[in-house]
């Protein structure tokens, strides 16, 4: 759901892409081995076309990981099926291809067009699970109960076949309408389950909207949207089999996870302590992740608090280990094990993953490729995160700085999300101030002042400055 969009100009992203040496383009050798691929892309023996499998993305993704159908098990419970794009069927060990992605890590996406992990012969063509088009995935197929929970798990390398491109918006309002098409008619149900399964271990979800910079004619449109219920249900899937992936790795004990310490007692009791003064009600027993399930974030004080409680999400890692288990090998958002193994053609670590819990689930050895890849992975994709949410971040705070740089002095309504903590002797001590989010244009910002944390105020912008990349209000 788009909840606010403004016009700015046109903008050169080039600079920020030369600041972070984001590369323009494939050496000739990976790229010849990414046509070779495509040319004559593999055909697994197992063939499950005859499920129709559709594909829910952003409308215009062509870098289509995943395809799922879901149906009801006779005698209860359900079937999800979740198809994979099987990158790693197209990428030669040792090869060129091989060699760049690792240099890449992950897909880093600008507004002015991404930087693929994988040439585009590849992750928008014969690897990506287009409609209509036989492709080799990984095909997970996961049964739950009544309730949600896993009870057999099975994965394959199988030629699929999608049916259909369908895009979160569509899918929402085709929900609404009750006409869902049937390979998903169950997403609601099965992800309310899942959801609710989640908070009941204790499982974290930060419904904070996001902000995205997207073309529109000439200039670009500054963008804030909140995520759609069908968006959420659809990630359910996704953090199912990565859970399922986490215990295959657990039990077989190779593998690499998606870790992140549970949040410390003191940063909830923090978070307990903001509720009152924010007029959100925690109830006795209650969980940090049940309390935020509650609220609307469209409202300033409910956002303030789900800003607050992003201080619990501190530390994710990737942990790889080889024998001994992983002294933390949980999740503490998932509040499970977890791995990531959905987007291959989008982040390097799941190819190997997934290669890994392909193995462990055959009753075979692991890949010397893979299982040598797996303990050089975790620092190859905390640089490239890095990168990415340079990126990300690098473009609004431009888009924002090009839309207000001729705008100094005027006043603008805003809700305070945040509030510097007071000095703690250590520190080198500034003016007070916080983070302020505008009602329009949709903007997030530096405010200085005594802010009220919550609540609504007046803000004067006193900088915008495009080559800094920098906005900064004061309390008006």
């Amino acid at each position: 759901m788009v909840i606010r969009r403004v016009l700015a100009p046109r903008i050169d992203f080039g600079a920020l892409r030369r600041e972070l040496g984001l590369p323009e383009g494939f050496p000739a050798a990976a790229q010849r081995e990414a046509d070779a691929a495509a040319a004559a892309p593999p055909r697994p023996t197992v063939d499950r076309t005859d499920i129709p499998f559709v594909t829910v993305d952003p409308a215009s993704s062509r870098d289509l990981d995943q395809a799922m159908h879901l149906a009801r098990r006779p005698g209860g419970g359900y079937r999800v099926r979740y198809a994979i794009a099987d990158v790693a069927a197209h990428v030669t060990p040792g090869g060129a291809l091989e060699e760049e992605t690792w240099r890449r890590g992950q897909t880093v996406y600008l507004p002015d067009g991404h930087v693929p992990l994988h040439p585009l012969t590849l992750s928008e063509g014969a690897a990506s699970l287009l409609p209509d088009d036989d492709r080799a995935a990984v095909v997970w197929t996961i049964d739950l109960d009544a309730d949600g929970a896993t009870v057999a798990v099975e994965l394959e390398r199988a030629l699929v076949r999608s049916r259909a491109k369908l895009d979160y918006t569509g899918v929402q309002a085709a929900a609404e309408a009750g006409r869902l098409p049937e390979p998903i008619a169950l997403l609601p149900e099965i992800g309310d389950r899942l959801t609710a399964r989640g908070l009941r271990r204790g499982a974290i979800n930060l419904p904070l909207p996001e902000q995205d910079v997207e073309p529109d004619g000439d200039g670009w449109r500054l963008v804030l949207r909140g995520p759609v219920p069908m968006e959420e249900h659809n990630a359910q899937i996704s953090l199912l089999t990565g859970m399922a992936a986490a215990d295959i790795m657990l039990a077989g004990g190779v593998g690499l996870l998606r870790t992140m310490p549970a949040p410390k007692p003191e940063a909830v009791q923090r978070l307990r302590a903001a509720a009152a003064p924010l007029g959100v009600h925690w109830p006795d027993g209650a969980g940090p992740g049940e309390v935020i399930a509650g609220l609307d974030a469209a409202q300033p004080r409910s956002a303030a608090f789900i800003d607050q409680a992003a201080e619990l999400m501190r530390g994710a890692a990737y942990t790889a280990f080889d024998g001994a288990r992983p002294e933390q090998p949980e999740h503490g958002g998932v509040a499970a094990a977890y791995a990531h193994v959905t987007a291959p053609l989008r982040r390097l670590a799941d190819r190997y993953a997934t290669e890994v819990c392909l193995a462990l689930h055959e009753g075979r050895e692991v890949p010397d490729w893979s299982r040598a890849a797996l303990p050089r992975l975790p620092e190859v994709m905390a640089s490239t995160d890095r990168t990415a949410s340079a990126a990300s971040r690098g473009a609004v705070e431009l888009t924002e700085a090009v839309l207000l740089e001729h705008r100094v002095g005027e006043t603008f309504d805003a809700a305070v999300l945040d509030v510097d903590a007071p000095p703690n002797g250590k520190s080198r001590p500034r003016p007070p101030g916080g983070t302020v989010a505008l009602d329009a244009p949709p903007v997030r910002g530096r405010c200085l002042g005594a802010l009220p944390l919550g609540e609504r105020v007046r803000v004067r912008l006193v900088t915008a400055d495009p080559a800094a990349r920098t906005v900064l209000f004061e309390l008006a």
